[in-house]
């Protein structure tokens, strides 16, 4: 079996290239063929997915965007890349496999052979065959050779099945296989996260796959027989939250077992004589019917032998049952493997692929429940055989991990075909580098590896485990003394980590970096590299050719070096500099002094040690003498903090350039309008301003003018959002944003005193012919300057000048990431140079406080950003460049804002995050001194004082009959760091709430005043299961899933039994698919521009390079996915959007976990599909689950959560439920009139909604009054003659007419008693269509019915739009992101 990372389907070809699935109509099984292929060997796409311009789109991205003055879109034609894609006619092969009917199997041209194996392998009736060959008219076919390369190979060809003789290896793979499949329903390798398998529910709410069944399931729309009524805990206002439903029971994994017991036997290996008669190993098992048997693996099969647990006789018994797989021989001796093996196969091919293939890395679930822990075979062979990397697959040797990660990154790259490849084996490598990683840094943590310096202390050893470097981040040697010790050793390998990510992105050819890999377990953190050739055997003085050990004290430059690094300064932002080294000579470097440059006897130039890649971040580095501007001080800047490290975020260096981009336009523009004036008004002759500052205040008079009249905002310092291309699913960085220097970024002014987001504008009209002077500009910046007559070089010198920009004739922003480093000296002569680099920093720290956390806050108040917990926060955060150092200061802000209750939900998750990292700073020192047999006892004691209201939580120490005296005195040096081994056991909860809020003070510069975890939850509305869930996700902790009593004052929540496991908590790079990237970007541009049918073929493309390069499984397709399937709905086939969106919810589950907000958005999409394909109950099923996963994750009082309930309240209200339905829909119009404020369009539509259902309850009164009020929001917003406001009025008559009516029956009645004649009233029960549109209304789906003028009329005004944005002129703030999910497309 290939590694498991490989059973990876790319492109089934011929069949729609998103669907993984043939509908498998063909074989009579149903089985999905393909599901399990290996991804089409790229190679082989060269003519199928070449486009046209393929070599021109996409020059390396270092290159495409260099130039700052360029548009913003840098000479990428992406958007009107043109695709064209030959598919290569699949064709269809007939299968014979022994004691089987032939089949036919649709294949590739560009296929392997072995990938029909895999194809086999999968197969329910040949899946149990591992060791074969594929014969053609009795040749042998080559399992590594493409179909289309086979002679005679054609439509119609009859391919045999031939069992093949085995091998030691052979029967253990086949061993290790049929494992794999009696055990393919067990969840628990998922919940103990090996082997990239993680856990999915979805089709525990759909009752198995959506697709097919969906038409069996039409029940649904007979009314009755849906049971709507949600479980007591997902009523609004409930106040329990129980863990339980997270992680419901799956009746399909209650596996029927088929044997009791398979093992290797104890009488392996077989000796000399018995091996010439072809043993090659022995097998022990115990059938279900109890019946023991002992099997021998020979070179012809598997048959049974006379030995017994006690004696050896390795004779075949009478019968043998000799037979070629041991399936086959099982099957015979036991009646009940063989009813229950074909079963679970039955069910193991029904499965949605998408809940099986492996996950490019592991994720880990922090719950599970009490798993039976049966004997297995290979699990046991594995940990004791020290598995290193699929020794199987490789026979006989470890990876050398360098050597492969460097020639993938060495591959050629030419054209698409080739990047495809390329990108591919960068991705397999790395991510089967950071699971041998993360595996190598367990072991050396839990003590199983033994140290290449094992006489030292054990905080300062260093290990080497399957051609990985590990090392401890702990400051060794005093190597960080001056920087902060401890607290910088554990800084560093982040910050280095985000270095090799940059580099890596960058690309440049012959220059490389390690593969790192950071993990953190068990309150160590750990720093995976891989080795460079030749480093282990010489001292590093003499290997460092370039750069310095010492932090500066001594520094070497080189010129390969130097030449290279200079490829990388311009997307990164780096200057070159000088700084003097120890002989006072100058010595020229392109990258901060602690970045080295070694050669490697592969003759590489690698670069090590990354962590100053980027600049400083001066409001956390207090120097002597240098004062920070005014907008920090005053913010209370600079701020000691725990290590001298802290850097600026990538992010927000492009950020800052951008705004610093705008501001250049704009001075440059000011002057030709002030030089155009001196033309025409010659006679008088008046001076040009050539001082910039005069310009300065020239352009600031304007723009506080126009910020006065914008302040009907919230927020006077409010700026445009700044566009961080949210498109992408981007987790860790927004890195498609890696390589502009051109505009995108938010509007601005000098120093970042932002102004309002419509200054731009109102600059343009407020100035006449501004916009023709920007274009003047515009054509003045973009020349190299050699060709501007004096005049406008004039302009452009005072603009660079005013901007801080390093060259004088275009603009050009770098920064040296050597200022303000101790030990690091400039030469006299760039003295100057040096001040203008520290005016920089100063501006970049300034912007960050004063342009980019009110961005943050404001995009957080108009709701275009909506962080649920933790992760989406510190991901919100990151995207605008803001380190999470910064989240006292945010949350300060956010405090001060007048809309405060509007942030209310804002302000409770940042209070969560930084509760649970001053936790987990605790914790970290607390586990290092916590032996191995003490460890469940020391977690479960943390958490109690952590959450439980049980005032004095007591440890449990391990009973001391195990702890021997003697042995653990000895012993006690082996855990490095470790301490007194019982201090954990005297921490109490008063004392680590004390500790929290120290801790929140010294680090994050936050007052909380907390004594207890009763009093935090009172004070800051919080509640105790999202406190537990952000904890464990943190470090790494997996409790057992039950309900735990955290208010109990009697006893403690938690007992030793409820902790599972620990988990490492790994951070590493994220190769990028660049090609694919760009297809699904240019597939959003057409989709805003209203191309849907092009936009739709471009994102199938995406899909198909995606699938090519990642697998199938990853974040990115899962947004592919879920765009395809809102596409697919608005185009009408909702069918196909069912399918995808079921795809992106197992793949956010599988991917990003089950509780994730990402999850959490997709069961609501899918739920949305599901009602328009009339299965309202699967509907309701999903939105439930939705709302539970949301009420776990960040509670009731969030804006999204109105969003879910109006859902519910509709799909109820369509199934005539009305209380139930009521009940969810005042919930959201409380939460809207909360959120979005009582004159919002939203809270408009919320009213209309309830009126709606009071009318059908006919309790007309109040459904008048609630449309009243939606009425008078209409009318005050939109104006009388508005359509919303003129339907709102028709219904409101329309109400009157129905109440007036039932008025006049209910008269009737009490006039006349029974006999009186009773006008028929009209209830109606709503209308499926009506509860659709409704629907779409608030998902913000809308349709449009559009005339072809009109049609014409939004294109037009869409590519006016474009190219305004494409001139620096987005200074209007962006029109919605691009048409994906997070847009609610404003419905106000």
């Amino acid at each position: 079996m290939v590694s498991k990372t490989d059973d990876i389907p790319a492109s089934v070809p011929d069949c729609n290239p998103v669907d993984l699935q043939l509908d498998g109509a063909q074989e009579g099984t149903g089985t999905s063929k393909g599901c399990l292929k290996e991804s089409c060997g790229c190679a082989g796409h060269s003519a199928e997915t070449a486009m046209v311009n393929g070599d021109g789109a996409h020059t390396e991205e270092g290159e495409s965007k260099q130039d700052g003055n360029s548009e913003a879109d840098g000479g990428e034609d992406s958007n009107e890349q043109e695709v064209i894609v030959i598919q290569d006619t699949g064709f269809t092969v007939k299968i014979q496999a022994p004691g089987t009917e032939p089949f036919d199997l649709q294949v590739s041209p560009q296929e392997m052979v072995q990938e029909i194996h895999q194809v086999l392998m999968d197969r329910e009736d040949t899946c149990h065959r591992t060791c074969f060959s594929l014969q053609l008219d009795g040749n042998v076919l080559d399992n590594f050779a493409e179909l289309k390369s086979i002679e005679g190979l054609q439509e119609g060809s009859l391919l045999k099945v031939v069992e093949e003789p085995y091998t030691v290896r052979e029967a253990r793979i086949h061993v290790r296989h049929i494992r794999d499949l009696l055990k393919s329903l067990d969840p628990s390798d998922a919940y103990n996260g090996v082997d990239c398998n993680s856990l999915s529910f979805l089709s525990i709410f759909t009752d198995g796959d959506l697709g097919d069944s969906g038409k069996r399931k039409k029940k649904g729309t007979e009314l009755e027989q849906i049971d709507c009524t949600p479980p007591e805990h997902i009523l609004p206002g409930s106040k329990e939250r129980p863990l339980v439903p997270l992680q419901p029971l799956n009746k399909d994994w209650k596996p029927m077992q088929c044997l009791k017991v398979l093992t290797m036997s104890g009488w392996n290996p077989p000796p000399g004589n018995r091996k010439m008669h072809g043993d090659l190993m022995y097998l022990y098992i115990v059938t279900v019917e109890e019946r023991h048997v002992s099997v021998t693996a020979s070179t012809r099969g598997f048959y049974l032998n006379q030995s017994t647990t006690y004696t050896f006789n390795p004779k075949p018994a009478n019968p043998s049952f000799l037979s070629h797989s041991l399936v086959e021989l099982l099957s015979q001796i036991s009646p009940a493997f063989k009813k229950n093996f074909t079963s679970l196969q039955k069910k193991r091919v029904q499965r949605h692929p998408f809940e099986r293939i492996a996950t490019p890395f592991q994720v880990y679930s922090w719950t599970a429940p009490q798993v039976d822990h049966a004997m297995d075979c290979v699990r046991a062979e594995d940990a004791y055989t020290s598995r290193l990397g699929y020794e199987e697959h490789i026979p006989g040797q470890t990876r050398d991990w360098n050597e492969e990660l460097q020639t993938t990154r060495e591959l050629p790259r030419k054209n698409l075909p080739e990047r495809l490849l390329r990108e591919r084996a960068i991705f397999k490598v790395h991510s089967d580098f950071a699971a041998a990683a993360t595996r190598g840094a367990m072991a050396v943590i839990d003590g199983n590896v033994m140290a290449i310096n094992p006489g030292e202390e054990t905080r300062m050893q260093m290990f080497i485990w399957n051609n990985i470097f590990f090392s401890l981040g702990f400051d060794v040697r005093d190597h960080y003394r001056e920087l902060g010790g401890d607290a910088a050793a554990h800084a560093a390998p982040t910050n280095d980590l985000n270095g090799v990510r940059a580099y890596g992105a960058v690309d440049v050819e012959g220059l490389y970096t390690l593969g790192t890999v950071v993990v953190d377990y068990r309150g160590y953190r750990v720093t995976a590299q891989s080795i460079i050739p030749g480093i282990l055997e010489r001292e590093q003085e003499q290997s460092v050719i370039y750069g310095s050990i010492d932090f500066g004290k001594t520094v070497v430059s080189h010129d390969k070096y130097l030449e290279l690094l200079d490829k990388t300064s311009r997307p990164l932002k780096v200057q070159q500099h000088k700084v003097l080294n120890e002989k006072e000579e100058s010595v020229e470097l392109c990258s901060s002094v602690e970045c080295k440059g070694i050669i490697g006897n592969d003759g590489r130039h690698y670069i090590l040690d990354l962590l100053r890649t980027f600049p400083p971040d001066l409001n956390f580095l207090p120097v002597d003498g240098e004062e920070l501007s005014a907008e920090s001080q005053h913010q209370g800047f600079p701020r000691q903090h725990r290590h001298r490290l802290a850097c600026l975020r990538q992010e927000l260096i492009e950020a800052f350039v951008e705004h610093r981009y705008l501001l250049f336009m704009k001075m440059a523009a000011l002057q030709l309008m002030q030089q155009k004036a001196n033309k025409d008004s010659s006679k008088t002759d008046v001076p040009a301003i050539t001082e910039t500052s005069a310009t300065d205040s020239n352009l600031d008079s304007t723009q506080t003018a126009s910020a006065q009249a914008s302040t009907d905002s919230t927020d006077p310092t409010d700026n445009s959002p700044s566009v961080a291309p949210q498109m992408a699913p981007e987790s860790e960085e927004s890195s498609s944003k890696l390589t502009t220097n051109g505009p995108v970024g938010p509007t601005g002014t000098q120093n970042g005193e932002c102004k309002s987001p419509l200054e731009g504008k109102e600059l343009e009209e407020s100035i006449p012919g501004l916009a023709q002077a920007k274009e003047l500009a515009e054509t003045l910046v973009s020349e190299d300057g050699s060709g501007m007559d004096p005049k406008s070089r004039e302009v452009v010198l005072n603009a660079c000048k005013a901007v801080g920009s390093i060259s004088n004739t275009s603009f050009d922003i770098r920064f040296n990431p050597d200022i303000f480093s101790p030990g690091v000296r400039f030469p006299e002569d760039t003295l100057e140079d040096v001040q203008k680099q520290k005016q920089l920093l100063k501006d970049a720290a300034a912007f960050l406080v004063t342009c980019q956390i009110p961005s943050l806050v404001k995009d957080c108040l108009d709701h275009s950003t909506l962080p649920m917990d933790g992760a989406t926060l510190t991901e919100a955060l990151h995207q605008r460049g803001i380190n999470v150092r910064y989240l006292g200061t945010v949350l300060e802000f956010v405090d001060k804002t007048p809309a405060k209750a509007q942030l209310e939900h804002f302000y409770r998750i940042g209070i969560v995050e930084l509760i649970t990292r001053c936790a987990k700073h605790i914790f970290r020192t607390y586990l290092q001194g916590v032996e191995l047999s003490a460890l469940s006892a020391a977690v479960s004691h943390f958490l109690n004082c952590f959450l439980s209201s049980f005032p004095d939580a007591v440890a449990h120490l391990p009973p001391d009959e195990l702890v021997s005296r003697r042995k653990s005195r000895k012993r006690r040096n082996r855990v490095p760091g470790s301490g007194d081994n019982t201090a954990w056991a005297s921490l109490t909860p008063s004392e680590l709430w004390k500790n929290i809020a120290t801790e929140a003070q010294s680090y994050y510069h936050f007052k909380m005043q907390c004594e207890s975890v009763d009093q935090v939850v009172e004070k800051y509305g919080l509640q105790k299961t999202t406190l537990l869930r952000e904890i464990s996700v943190k470090t790494g902790i997996q409790i057992l899933l039950k309900e735990y009593n955290f208010d109990s004052r009697h006893k403690p929540a938690f007992t030793e039994e409820d902790i599972l496991n620990i988990f490492p908590v790994v951070k590493h790079v994220n190769p990028k698919a660049s090609d694919a990237f760009h297809f699904f970007q240019s597939g959003q541009a057409k989709v805003q521009q209203g191309f849907l049918k092009e936009g739709c073929e471009l994102i199938n493309e995406a899909l198909n390079l995606f699938n090519n390069v990642y697998g199938a499984m990853h974040v990115e397709i899962c947004a592919c996915l879920r765009l395809l399937a809102r596409l697919n709905y608005i185009m009408g086939d909702h069918a196909e959007a069912l399918s995808n969106q079921q795809k992106a919810v197992l793949m956010s589950e599988r991917v990003l976990g089950i509780e994730h907000p990402n999850t959490i958005q997709e069961y609501m999409h899918l739920a949305l599909y599901c009602f328009a394909n009339g299965q309202l109950s699967t509907a309701l099923k999903l939105l439930y689950r939705a709302r539970y996963l949301m009420l776990l994750v960040c509670g009731e009082d969030h804006p999204e959560m109105a969003l879910i309930d109006s859902n519910i309240g509709l799909v109820l209200h369509g199934v005539m439920e009305y209380d139930l339905s009521l009940r969810f829909l005042e919930n959201a119009l409380t939460s809207n009139t909360k959120y979005h404020g009582a004159r919002s369009l939203k809270v408009a539509l919320s009213h209309h909604l309830v009126a709606r259902v009071y009318e059908s309850k006919a309790e007309f009164r109040s459904a008048l009054q609630h449309e009243k009020e939606g009425y008078t929001i209409y009318k005050n917003q939109m104006g009388e003659a508005h359509e919303k406001t003129k339907e709102s009025s028709d219904y409101l008559k329309y109400l009157t007419q129905q109440a007036v009516a039932l008025q006049r029956t209910m008269n009737e009645i009490y006039k006349n008693g029974s006999n009186a004649s009773i006008m028929p009233l009209k209830f109606t029960a709503p209308s499926m269509a009506s509860i659709l549109e409704q629907l779409n209304i608030i998902n913000g789906i809308i349709f449009i019915p559009l005339s072809q003028k009109d049609l014409e009329n939004l294109k037009a005004e869409v590519q006016r739009r474009q190219q305004l944005q494409e001139l620096g002129k987005s200074e209007e703030p962006a029109e919605g992101s691009p048409l994906e999910l997070e847009d609610k497309i404003p419905v106000d």
